[in-house]
């Protein structure tokens, strides 16, 4: 009787989202279905989208200086999460022609409330950390808070925008290509770098947020496939830094329930970049990212560069997007 260990297994455990189509032309292989070409039409279609709801945003009037907090936040929408989101749908059910499992109805609420409370979890035990060293300090509470437009503009806007194009477009398609090594790298960096612009951006600011989220999230994303479940870590992580402990957000200064300073050595604190740029940050956010780089390399996930696959670029084996996740 044969060694069922020694059978070699018909689906690899590693699982590519999209494969090009054997039957597609030339043309289509390089101006379609290609990494590069696919990262260029999502782009294309984001930026006609955030030219429309920029038009709809003006022509409610939600864009001039007289803007409550609440239009404001809803412009954001409009011309940020709303089009990266409609033009991910577009790519992956027009372009890639796919069911969109990373953002499936049935997971919605569970993947999003579990990222919720994680992220609630682990800025608590962050900001906690920050408190007892003496580095956090709260001076009072905000009596008014609008609290929808916090929500929508620290989290939900970001969480949905940047985790579209930082995990479901860049991770997801360098990983197709160039392996999943390379794509945790190359999006680690260009969220951190993305986050150079912010007021009281530094160096070691996008350093720190590359390693601490660009790293945590390419990781739960390609152990979970989820792009719901590390929305609501990104959102509750914002929400409770800025709305709740009144820390700044990523350099942008925040109005919180609780009125609070940072203090001491900036190296520590973060200064006025705020927690992200502490080191307290980034060893709380490895020490989540830990047990799912261990989940990757015990299920052997890790997909490995087109020419080690035995296939041209974006015309792999058969392996659906499940096949890494079963266990």
């Amino acid at each position: 009787m044969a060694n069922r260990h020694s059978r070699k297994p018909l689906i690899p455990p590693f699982s590519v989202a999209f494969q090009t189509p054997p039957a597609a032309p030339h043309w289509q292989r390089w101006l379609l279905f290609s990494p590069l070409a696919r990262l260029l039409i999502f782009v294309l279609l984001a930026l006609g989208l955030m030219l429309a709801g920029y038009a709809v945003a003006d022509a409610l009037g939600w864009q001039g200086d007289d803007d409550t907090a609440l239009p404001a936040a809803a412009t954001g929408l409009l011309t940020e999460a709303i089009p990266w989101l409609l033009a991910y749908l577009i790519l992956v059910c027009w372009v890639e022609r796919r069911p969109v499992s990373e953002l499936a109805w049935r997971t919605l609420l569970p993947h999003t409330l579990l990222g919720l409370l994680l992220g609630a979890a682990l800025f608590s035990t962050v900001i906690g950390i920050l408190g007892a060293l003496g580095v956090y300090h709260i001076t009072g509470t905000r009596a008014e808070m609008h609290w929808l437009a916090a929500v929508l503009s620290l989290g939900v806007v970001p969480a949905i925008g940047e985790e579209i194009v930082s995990r479901g477009v860049l991770f997801r398609i360098v990983e197709e290509g160039l392996g999943t090594w390379v794509a945790l790298v190359v999006s680690a960096l260009f969220f951190g770098l993305a986050h150079l612009g912010n007021p009281n951006a530094t160096l070691w600011s996008a350093l720190a947020i590359a390693i601490e989220a660009g790293l945590l999230f390419g990781l739960i994303f390609h152990v979970t496939r989820s792009l719901y479940l590390c929305m609501g870590l990104h959102a509750a992580w914002n929400i409770l830094q800025g709305a709740v402990f009144g820390a700044p957000v990523s350099g942008l200064p925040a109005q919180g329930k609780l009125i609070a300073t940072l203090t001491g050595p900036d190296w520590l604190s973060g200064g006025a970049f705020g927690p992200e740029a502490s080191p307290i940050a980034m060893v709380c956010c490895l020490a989540v990212a830990l047990p799912f780089l261990l989940a990757m390399r015990r299920r052997g996930s890790a997909v490995p560069p087109y020419w080690r696959r035995g296939g041209s670029l974006g015309a792999d084996r058969d392996t659906g997007p499940t096949a890494a996740h079963s266990d």
